[in-house]
């Protein structure tokens, strides 16, 4: 949603490094740009037919940087400790501090703590689980990284701690639960490390679920308390069973449901294009559904409510460890897990360094064959927008037309294909080329 209210005086917060095997320099804050014209009203807007602009998303050095400082080692660490809990069953023991989902549950708050680099709010988050009359009280571990401007809106970075053997009720049999999934909470503790050492635009959550694999239960709880609380998601990326083996190709499944035009399929496609700019080297291979067939995962729970939500599985699984105590530490590549996390990192980082995503435009035909007028309020903080008219049968955003702050709020495109179907979005640009969330799709064109 596009914020009108006057910009934040740029802050410089110069923090301490985490105690952690490798801790990041305090680096600079990601830069708001300077305030431009923002019109008090739709009728203060000039029409501007197919402006010529040199904003565009472009990789930013300081997010490149923090990319490279994403480190194996602290994944095999993490991933490491949380196999030697033994088990992390939802039914499993909650008292001792070697072993069972409770020493686990803690030694992950705890750890949110220790790599903190000032920013992080660290909570539990209590539910009840009842399955079949057999009841046990979990807790989610929720770490919020406030952003400093004044936009509602949350990116949830998420991943389930608890594991399971084939039966999910067995809370004694030894369950690592390595690649799924302390791979993906290992990531979640790499990117609180990391992002906790700056300032970001946009708020980001970072939520170690629970009881998962009996059902999605600790997400459930999360999203419906939160907002009945009035609080707004933008989007949640879960990575489940991203540990990777050696050999498999550089590449990682992106699970999103249809339609093309559904806000995750939106988000999807996001996911994707970020990919491309930081991390040409590594395949995002977009899937029509929401999950593998026969499972799910923690992104349901928010697709469910109408968030946008994805999920990020390895693109080849052994499914012969999977669910027993065969799912170990040394058999997961640790080069892999931290390509996972640099995707994490690249596509949070714009989300929440970039302007936050304005409202959908409104989107009016001209009387000329295959042109449109978009209208929407610009932000004061955009140094550009980034449009997209993506025929909906196109699985992919075909090339953006660009339009700057200048020139923002009411613009005339023409010369599409009056026969094609069009969704269409925009996107924020900051000046450091740090592109935002897309806005839904709005269907134009010659049928409803």
């Amino acid at each position: 949603m596009s914020s009108l209210l006057p910009f934040l005086a740029a802050l410089v917060i110069v923090l301490t490094s985490g105690c952690s095997l490798l801790s990041p320099s305090p680096g600079p804050v990601i830069p708001t740009p300077p305030p431009t014209r923002v019109p008090v009203s739709f009728a203060d807007l000039e029409l501007v037919t197919n402006p010529a602009s040199d904003v565009a998303p472009r990789v930013d050095a300081d997010v490149q940087a923090l990319l490279g400082t994403v480190s194996q080692q602290q994944l095999l660490a993490y991933v490491q400790r949380l196999e030697s809990f033994g088990t992390r069953n939802t039914f499993s023991e909650t008292q001792r501090e070697d072993f069972g989902i409770g020493a686990a549950r803690r030694w992950i708050h705890s750890e949110f703590l220790r790599v903190n680099s000032g920013g992080l709010q660290v909570a539990w988050d209590d539910f009840p689980v009842n399955i079949n009359g057999l009841i046990t009280n979990q807790r989610n571990v929720i770490a919020t990284l406030p952003g400093i401007s004044n936009h509602r809106g949350m990116i949830v970075l998420m991943a389930h701690y608890d594991s399971r053997t084939v039966d999910p009720m067995d809370g004694t049999s030894a369950a690592p639960g390595a690649s799924d999934n302390a791979s993906g909470v290992a990531i979640l503790l790499e990117l609180a490390r990391l992002m906790s050492a700056r300032s970001w635009n946009q708020t980001v959550v970072f939520a170690a679920f629970a009881a998962e694999e009996q059902g999605t239960f600790g997400s459930r709880h999360f999203v419906q308390d939160r907002l009945l609380d009035g609080r707004v998601f933008d989007a949640a990326i879960v990575s489940d069973i991203v540990g990777g083996r050696p050999g498999i190709p550089p590449a990682v499944r992106l699970f999103s449901p249809g339609p093309a035009t559904s806000n995750s399929r939106q988000l999807a496609r996001y996911v994707d294009y970020v990919a491309g700019l930081y991390l040409p080297s590594f395949r995002v291979d977009l899937i029509d559904a929401q999950d593998r067939e026969g499972r799910y995962s923690d992104h349901r729970e928010f697709i469910n409510v109408g968030v946008p939500a994805v999920r990020l599985t390895e693109f080849e699984e052994d499914f012969s460890s999977q669910h027993s105590g065969a799912d170990t530490s040394d058999k997961l590549d640790y080069s892999y897990i931290a390509e996972i996390a640099r995707l994490n990192l690249a596509v949070a980082a714009n989300m929440a360094g970039a302007p936050p995503p304005p409202q959908p435009p409104t989107v009016a035909p001209m009387d000329e064959p295959g042109a449109y007028v978009l209208t929407w309020l610009p932000d004061a903080q955009a140094a550009g927008y980034a449009v997209s008219f993506r025929p909906v049968e196109s699985p992919d955003y075909l090339p953006f037309r660009f339009v700057s702050a200048a020139d923002a709020g009411n613009v005339a495109l023409t010369d599409f294909d009056p026969n094609l179907n069009y969704g269409v979005s925009l996107a924020a640009i900051g000046p450091d080329g740090l592109i935002g969330q897309f806005t839904e799709e709005i269907v134009v064109g010659p049928s409803p």
